[in-house]
């Protein structure tokens, strides 16, 4: 079948197929053509690859385990104890992840919740709320008096 094909049966978009490719997950042959051709075994390999990515894996491990799982019904099941001991590894990895996410998002509950001061003199005095506010990460216009430097060869001084 092909990349057309194996991505309608696994839901995969093409471009998403040839990145596996690229990461040395899936191996097409390939047709006299240049055509990928992928055979049935892609599509159950391509639902491995899924899965192990919404486990929080990333391609490169993904490309040293894979070879080493096999189909436990709906899940995957690792073939050998050696994998058992790299998968806590990423597992303590995505725990050590959340905790870090947790503290994050603490903080900024705290800051959220932080008394403001109520009166508008004082968040003058400290220059607060000069600007209209935007969305978070949005950048702030330049001032009108900036201006911007003329490009290289336009004869501006």
């Amino acid at each position: 079948m092909r990349i057309g094909e194996l991505s309608r049966r696994t839901g995969v978009s093409e471009r998403a197929l040839r990145y596996y490719e690229e990461q040395g997950l899936l191996r097409p042959a390939r047709r006299p053509s240049g055509y990928r051709e992928y055979d049935e075994a892609d599509v159950a390999r391509v639902r491995r690859i899924r899965l192990l990515l919404a486990a929080g894996l990333g391609t490169a491990v993904i490309a040293e385990v894979l070879p080493c799982m096999w189909d436990a019904g709906e899940l995957l099941a690792p073939a050998c104890d050696e994998l058992t001991d790299d998968l806590a590894r990423e597992r303590d990895r995505i725990t050590e992840a959340i905790e870090e996410l947790a503290e994050a998002r603490a903080l900024l509950e705290a800051i959220m919740a932080a008394p403001r001061p109520e009166d508008a003199a004082e968040l003058a005095a400290v220059g607060a709320c000069a600007a209209e506010p935007g969305p978070v990460g949005a950048r702030a216009p330049e001032p009108a008096s900036v201006a911007a430097p003329a490009p290289a060869g336009s004869g501006e001084r």
